[in-house]
């Protein structure tokens, strides 16, 4: 896709851009990953290509570690990285949720809270704790307010993770909306997508209600809300029925194949809407698209290390693994 708005400020970025694409991690490399005899081979093969610090870290260790190198970089080349904060959101709203859990549960969790985001996690924290939801984001501050007040009565955490995973999407759509940029507009509106087809199967699979399907499924262009509710309550072949009217037919044969099957069509959905930004000399599209292609690139190392740890079959980690962008 062409961005409409076109900014040749962002020319040197995308050069630079351009050169760090040579160092992703490509399908074939993503393959040797899954198919390593063992973690330490996997982790061998990761460090051999410059990912950690230079030691002999821990797996979650080098995954935060590309984290940091990502926004760092992006720091060198994007005057204010602020225009990205749509890819940042969702961290925002775990972290809510963690401080959430912190604040009920009366305990520290250590490491449950993500650095890369738009608000500080401190701030999110002592927000809960304090119940001074005026400090938060205007955006933030009902959902956090209306979840704690649950939580607090109830103590039924699922019902508040719902509640806050649909303030995050409704936010994402309207961060999508607002911006000038085309790819940034694209991406919002197939994230709130997938997301709310992958919310409409696992319901129809745990048999969840209407009232659920309505409180955690978020409006946006590409799907009739009222439509995927409908078929949602009949069950998953409804939901295939319904998807292939839908702009999302492709994600039918992978909704029958398996269930993981499905949910890495509904990743994949993104990098394959991506693709075309290889070839964009100009604008917001490419830097974008790099940032989304390494956080998929970290998301698929992370399953198969984890499929590692806990002695996955490489047939089953190779089936988990999301298409890589170059």
């Amino acid at each position: 896709m062409t961005s409409s708005y076109v900014d040749k400020s962002y020319v040197y970025a995308v050069v630079r851009v351009r050169y760090a694409e040579l160092k992703l991690l490509n399908a074939s490399v993503l393959s040797q990953l899954a198919t390593a005899g063992s973690m330490e081979e996997a982790l061998k093969i990761l460090r051999d290509r410059g990912w950690g610090n230079g030691g002999s870290e821990d797996p979650e260790s080098i995954l935060q570690a590309e984290r940091e190198k990502l926004w760092s970089f992006i720091d060198e080349i994007v005057a204010d990285r602020s225009i990205f904060d749509v890819f940042k959101l969702p961290n925002d709203y775990n972290n809510l949720k963690a401080a959430l859990k912190e604040s009920v549960m009366k305990f520290d969790y250590p490491g449950i809270y993500i650095s890369e985001s738009t608000v500080d996690p401190e701030l999110i924290a002592a927000s809960i704790k304090e119940r001074d939801y005026k400090a938060l984001p205007e955006s933030m501050q009902e959902v956090a307010e209306q979840a704690h007040s649950l939580f607090l009565k109830t103590g039924d955490g699922q019902i508040c993770d719902i509640m806050v995973d649909r303030a995050c999407l409704d936010e994402i759509l309207k961060a999508g909306k607002a911006t000038k940029d085309d790819f940034l507009k694209m991406y919002a509106e197939i994230k709130v997508a997938s997301t709310d087809i992958k919310i409409a199967v696992r319901a129809a699979l745990t048999g969840k209600g209407r009232d659920f399907l309505d409180m955690a499924l978020a409006e946006c262009e590409t799907l009739d809300k009222a439509a995927l509710i409908d078929a949602a309550a009949i069950g998953v072949e409804a939901i295939s029925s319904y998807l292939g009217s839908t702009a999302y037919a492709d994600a039918v044969p992978m909704l029958k194949e398996s269930p993981a099957a499905f949910e890495c069509w509904c990743d994949n959905l993104i990098t394959q809407r991506m693709k075309p930004q290889l070839y964009e000399s100009f604008g917001l599209g490419p830097i974008s698209a790099y940032i989304l292609a390494r956080e998929n690139e970290i998301k698929s190392v992370r399953i198969i290390l984890s499929g590692k740890q806990n002695g996955f079959s490489n047939e089953m980690i190779a089936e988990r693994v999301r298409d890589s962008y170059v």
